[in-house]
């Protein structure tokens, strides 16, 4: 008697590609600069910035999740605390005790307007066609920038800071600081 029996086996392997994956990298850029009253460049700065958490989960929370949109934004001056000036990702406009708020200047926090996102990579964006400017009204140090969305007070969102490169900078009554902020997102 003959017996006879058919099989049949399958596999399947899954075969990944890791290197498809993208990362998001986001950054910023300060410029400021400082005329006299006579009209001239007395000195300039251009500075990498520090993305504060709030200012990431704002982002994300705007775009991705449908949380309000910050469509207003400010600029304002940094101040050490006597020591020079620390910035930590957790800081927040109301409690950030490695710096100190620059006052001394006509007015609120200055508004921002920025261009157009540029749809490239990186996609840039920036208030260089329109920027900020601070009428210094006394003699003062100032260590840097920061960029919130309120003109005054502590309740909104800390988006970034940073500090000047080559260390504070003085100003005088009659100074006005211009200041830029030029914003990258980049995919890599």
């Amino acid at each position: 008697m003959e017996f006879s029996s058919a099989k049949d086996q399958v596999s399947a392997t899954l075969v990944t590609r890791p290197g498809l994956g993208e990362t998001v990298g986001a950054g910023g850029v300060y410029t400021v600069e400082c005329v006299g009253p006579d009209g001239q460049v007395k000195w300039a700065d251009s500075f990498h910035n520090l993305v504060m958490n709030g200012g990431l989960a704002n982002m994300n929370g705007a775009y991705l999740a449908g949380s309000a949109q910050s469509t207003t934004w400010y600029l304002g001056l940094v101040t050490g605390p006597g020591s020079g000036t620390t910035f930590a990702a957790g800081d927040t406009l109301a409690s950030h005790a490695g710096w100190t708020e620059n006052t001394d200047y006509t007015g609120n926090r200055k508004a921002v307007t920025f261009g157009s996102a540029t749809t490239a990579n990186p996609s840039v964006i920036t208030n260089s066609a329109a920027p900020s400017s601070f009428a210094m009204s006394g003699t003062a140090t100032v260590a840097g920038a920061f960029l919130c969305n309120v003109a005054t007070g502590t309740s909104g969102v800390l988006f970034s800071a940073g500090d000047f490169t080559g260390g504070d900078k003085s100003v005088a009554s009659g100074d006005t600081l211009n200041v830029t902020y030029t914003f990258s997102l980049t995919a890599t």
